[in-house]
């Protein structure tokens, strides 16, 4: 499979060309374009139960659609996702990987998704109340609305909230004030989350909840 991340990182998509025999899982709606000649099949995300999570606790959508060459010669396929922004992948080798809600794109087929409970204070952080878990072998891709910033944590480190996009398992998350009672409200940073342990994270220069409140301004 050969496959690039083109237009980052305000209007990434990822271009994949499959070889006969390949296959690639998406989030539902992700296909942009593809040869005709790709057979594409629309099946549940999980089970009953699990794609029921993954939708109204995970940000995921119920359904997800996996594309296969059938052909005898390699086929083309654009992914892309919902909102501007960059997109990244990275090689889970027997391993996992945490995301926060719809960052999710594809993956190979030796990736599965699940999801976990995330605590308050990650409902309270804008992070969710539950957070979607990649894990398996094989190449996943995500994304979210910005740039993405790649950090790696040693010890602990402070994000803002809305900001994260992913971040290595064994990580810990807390919510806090960003300052004292009275400089959290008048800086109007309000909560952060502080991560906690030795890892690597990811996140976006821009969230959805400050475009919103941008936009809400003029309305």
């Amino acid at each position: 499979m050969k496959w690039s991340i083109e237009g980052a990182p305000a209007f990434a998509h990822i271009q994949m060309e499959l070889e006969p025999g390949e296959s690639i899982v998406t989030e539902s709606g992700a296909m942009a374009s593809m040869s005709a000649e790709l057979d594409m099949k629309a099946e549940m995300n999980g089970n009953l139960f699990s794609a029921l999570a993954k939708k109204f606790l995970g940000g995921e959508s119920f359904f997800i659609s996996t594309f296969a060459n059938n052909s005898g010669s390699a086929k083309k396929l654009t992914i892309t996702q919902g909102t501007p922004g960059d997109i990244r992948a990275v090689e889970l080798k027997d391993s996992s990987i945490c995301l926060q809600p719809g960052a999710y794109i594809a993956c190979t087929s030796g990736i599965k998704l699940r999801t976990r409970f995330a605590g308050i204070g990650s409902l309270i952080a804008r992070e969710g109340l539950f957070r979607l878990e990649a894990e398996g072998t094989g190449t996943l891709w995500f994304g979210a609305y910005g740039g993405l910033i790649e950090k790696e944590v040693k010890g602990s480190y402070i994000v803002d909230t809305a900001h994260l996009v992913s971040y290595d398992r064994n990580l810990k998350l807390k919510t806090q004030l960003s300052g004292d009672l009275i400089s959290s409200l008048t800086s109007g940073e309000g909560f952060v989350t502080r991560i906690e342990g030795n890892g690597k994270i990811i996140l976006q220069t821009r969230s959805m909840h400050g475009l919103t409140g941008w936009i809400n301004r003029y309305i």
